[in-house]
């Protein structure tokens, strides 16, 4: 198992916007995918409180590249994207890590 660790730094202002994609059509597209969260934060204490951070969990890098290219290449979820962002974009910097566990993680 490898985790996928991801942070989106909203634009000003967006960070409410970035939260009802996710609950309205990200979330879903994402069950439909077969993408498997792990959890979803906002940052509470920390130097910027404008992010949405999330991990995904994978079998492999295999399996990611074909379900994120899957979700991506969705109408559903190009429409949603175009119709969240008919205002501008919502994030200013998304970063993204492949991460795999170590021997002594309680996350295999």
């Amino acid at each position: 198992m490898i985790y996928e660790l991801r942070i989106y730094d909203a634009m000003p202002g967006k960070l409410a916007a970035l939260h009802t994609r996710f609950t309205t059509a990200t979330v879903r597209l994402f069950e439909k995918h077969g993408i498997k969260p792990v959890g979803f934060w906002t940052t509470y204490i920390g130097p910027n409180s404008n992010t949405l951070t999330y991990i995904l969990a994978w079998e492999d890098l295999g399996e990611r590249q074909r379900r994120w290219d899957a979700f991506a290449s969705d109408p559903e979820w190009q429409a949603a994207k175009a119709e969240s962002e008919k205002d501008g974009s919502l994030t200013e910097r998304v970063q993204n890590m492949i991460m795999q566990p170590t021997g002594y993680s309680p996350l295999q």
